[in-house]
């Protein structure tokens, strides 16, 4: 099992980002000792909460990422042009040596796709589409295509990645049934949401595999889960830090509307639905729990992990503290 570290790149509001770029270098670091494979960072925009967009971000970050690989959780690739998509990509392979993942989602804020004056409606094709277009780019072939959004006429990448065929795409998709298909058929993994139980993740990864057996497709697929992590050698306490800091986040959260109308999303419904949540799939607790948790995962074929262990205004010597704990006492369980 793979662990890859979920950065914290949006901040409470009274945050000044730029303050916190020193803290965001010293996290990357830490994870790199602590033999983490990835960085990861999302993409929100108009929010409440001020937020350092990924792609510039991660470039500033590849001089301490050394062989980790830096991705997308997620981008949000329906308000992209796939052109500028398949660009800006390409440049961040080349600037990190060919360590990108693409973690593309569909999006769900109303108020962001409103902005971009691009119809919620449209969001499913033109994520489908553009990921048909970005392949093709990234395989350094000219390109011809003429689709319901988007048209090229013998266009060619001027900037091939140094991955051939180009950065693995990852696509985030929620836990039901469509979602679990279209990664099946457009991914090369699935990022399931944090806040997936045990026995909604075995359902679903069961119907990603029957669609991936039906397509007869032959790709790996990489299952990647991420969690909300607080270690702590006194359990009560990492449960009592991660749900303050976590439920100011989903407080914060809650404002917008929901990515869907699962289960998944009820702890944005009341604090009690997200204690609840917390207590069902995240990880809050002693690193023997952790161990447990997380060795569950790899007996349901779980290959790849994201963590996050800072929310909100969670102190850094916090996430320090828990990132130290995950080196020495849960990493080595996984080797």
């Amino acid at each position: 099992m793979r662990f890859g570290l979920a950065i914290m790149n949006d901040f409470p509001p009274e945050v000044v980002p730029a303050e916190r770029i020193g803290a965001l270098r010293e996290q990357v670091a830490a994870a790199r000792e602590a033999g983490f494979s990835s960085i990861w960072m999302l993409q929100h925009y108009l929010g409440t909460m001020p937020t350092l967009q990924p792609l510039p971000t991660l470039a500033a970050l590849t001089a301490e990422t050394g062989g980790m690989d830096i991705g997308t959780n997620m981008l949000i690739l329906p308000l992209h042009h796939p052109v500028e998509v398949a660009e800006h990509f390409a440049t961040l392979d080349h600037l990190s040596g060919g360590r990108v993942i693409a973690g593309f989602g569909m999006g769900y804020r109303e108020n962001e796709f409103r902005s971009f004056g691009v119809p919620l409606d449209e969001r499913k094709t033109r994520y489908e589409e553009s990921v048909e277009i970005i392949r093709a780019l990234w395989s350094g072939k000219s390109v011809s295509h003429r689709g319901a959004h988007f048209a090229l006429d013998e266009e060619r990448i001027s900037l091939p990645p140094v991955q051939p065929g180009g950065p693995r795409i990852w696509v985030g998709a929620g836990a039901h049934r469509t979602g679990a298909r279209r990664a099946a058929r457009l991914g090369d993994g699935w990022i399931v949401p944090p806040h997936v139980s045990p026995d909604r993740l075995t359902t679903v990864l069961g119907w990603h595999r029957e669609e991936t057996e039906q397509l007869g497709d032959e790709r790996r697929h990489e299952y990647v889960i991420r969690r909300e992590l607080v270690l702590d050698h006194d359990g009560d306490r990492a449960r009592e830090v991660g749900l303050r800091a976590r439920g100011a986040l989903t407080r914060a959260y809650a404002a917008f509307n929901a990515p869907d109308r699962t289960a998944s999303y009820r702890h944005l419904q009341s604090a009690d639905a997200a204690k609840e949540v917390a207590d069902e799939s995240y990880i809050f607790g002693t690193p023997e729990l952790a161990v447990d948790r997380l060795q569950a995962l790899e007996r349901l074929g779980v290959g790849y992990v994201i963590l996050r262990m800072q929310w909100y205004d969670l102190p850094q010597e916090q996430v320090l503290a828990t990132m130290r704990l995950f080196r020495e006492e849960v990493k080595p369980h996984f080797t």
